[in-house]
């Protein structure tokens, strides 16, 4: 069968409904002469809701509607196949601002006159949202590599994160500074995956955790019989790590004389290991990190100014939880997804007072503070989102006499007030060193030396 539009207008109308984009004509004035099914369905207004009215109709506070529409029909192109291409916001009828693209095309009498225009909307409205919405996830989960718990999109974090690209670029030693639970490690692991070792070995070892005396051996490795104890050859993790990457965490705590150990390491690239009388060719990529002012312990002796230079290269600074508070909200929701998986719980949020809670906190702990405050949550949550009443008791109500955090400038020296601060932190732990340390900023091993050299009984 012949379709014939001109003998069956209402077949032409028929189809013109049948097309899920919207379509309009307007006369010379703007005027709305008609409206499809399609544009019905994507603005709410019915054809009775617009017809005879202006298309300005669509027009909202925020929302422009058809405006390119009015020059073009008071100022039309000379050219009859001209066509007025537009993306834009529209009004819908229930108050929503719907995201279009439409082209308009002029209609003429037969003297060339302009009788009005036809047009056609597509709706973007739900792609353009979602666009948005990975645009601000993109933002605010600001990532390096596969390092995931590295979050931020405060100033400082963009910073730090530039810092981290550049220094993954080049093969040069890297300093890592700030406080304990800044994420340190997280940063040397992320300048790996960004380097081009990024498929080699990533070994991290904390200086301050083994004994000076059995820290040697694991950094060069030792032959049989070298030592008491040492019943077989063992390699050290320069040599584990060869081709890769080493992280030294609390670098501060080492002796001159294991520095200068380092220092040989650094500028021959080889390393000799403990009662052995030969060298190995090493190529490791060293990056180091501390919670001190190395300079200060320069001036004590403690640090040797060569070894100093040596490893400070590039240096990172991490800054503390305190200085970033704009990326609690993030961080939390990402502890919080990450929660779900660990203590298999169905967690869907947050509270308001419980986020203005975690804002108002010092965070002496910094980030793995907050990781604990968290999954403390996780644990005595009662309901689907995490309230006040979830949050560790020195969150929910904060103490002024909570144990102040020990300067990193203090180092091993005299100070006048780091006994009491020590004593104090003990007092309120109940003797327990690991939330001492915890809450004094340092680490058990350094509490433990600070303890003998304040001869601290618990």
């Amino acid at each position: 069968m012949e379709l014939n539009f001109r003998e069956n207008p209402h077949l032409f109308s028929n189809m013109i409904d049948a097309i899920a984009d919207g379509v309009f004509t307007v006369d010379a004035k703007g005027n709305i002469v008609a409206w499809s099914t399609g544009a019905a369905r994507i603005t709410g207004y019915s054809s009775a809701d617009v017809e005879g009215k202006s298309c300005y109709v669509l027009e909202g506070q925020n929302c422009k509607g058809f405006s390119s529409l009015r020059e073009f029909l008071e100022n039309p192109s000379p050219y009859p196949w001209a066509i007025c291409n537009q993306e834009c916001k529209v009004l819908g009828k229930d108050g929503r601002e719907l995201y279009i693209f439409g082209n308009v095309s002029l209609i003429r009498d037969a003297q060339g006159a302009v009788a009005g225009a036809i047009g056609t909307f597509t709706d973007l409205t739900e792609f353009i949202l979602n666009q948005q919405k990975l645009d601000v996830l993109k933002e605010q989960t600001t990532t390096l590599g596969d390092i995931k718990e590295l979050v931020g999109k405060s100033t400082v974090m963009r910073e730090v994160f530039q810092r981290l690209r550049l220094a993954a670029q080049c093969d040069v030693s890297i300093l890592l500074t700030g406080e304990s639970g800044t994420g340190k490690e997280l940063a040397a692991r992320a300048i790996h995956s960004l380097s081009s070792r990024k498929d080699q070995t990533f070994l991290a070892i904390n200086c301050s955790a083994i004994p000076e005396t059995l820290l040697e051996s694991e950094l060069f490795g030792h032959v049989k019989g070298s030592f008491t104890g040492a019943i077989r050859d063992k390699i050290g993790v320069f040599q584990a790590a060869d081709g890769g990457t080493l992280f030294l965490d609390e670098i501060g705590d080492t002796s001159p004389l294991l520095q200068l150990k380092l220092l040989r390491v650094l500028q021959e690239n080889e390393i000799r290991r403990v009662g052995d009388e030969k060298n190995f060719k090493v190529n490791v990529r060293l990056i180091t990190a501390t919670n001190r002012v190395l300079k200060e312990q320069i001036e004590k002796g403690e640090m040797r100014e060569d070894f100093y230079y040596r490893i400070r290269i590039f240096e990172i600074g991490l800054p503390p939880l305190r200085d970033r508070r704009d990326d609690i909200p993030l961080l939390v929701n990402h502890f919080i997804e990450e929660g779900k998986e660990t203590h298999h719980r169905e967690v869907t949020g947050i509270d308001k007072d419980a986020i203005r809670k975690l804002m108002e906190y010092t965070w002496p702990g910094n980030v793995r503070e907050l990781k604990n405050a968290i999954d403390h949550a996780f644990v005595t949550i009662n309901g689907s989102a995490i309230t006040v009443f979830d949050l560790p008791p020195e969150v929910r109500t904060p103490n002024s006499d909570s144990p102040k955090k020990i300067p990193s400038s203090a180092g091993n020296g005299e100070n006048a007030g780091e006994k009491n601060i020590i004593l104090q932190a003990l007092r309120q732990s109940a003797g327990h060193r690991g939330r001492a340390a915890k809450n004094l900023g340092m680490s058990r091993v350094t509490l433990w030396k600070k303890m003998n050299h304040y001869e601290i009984q618990v």
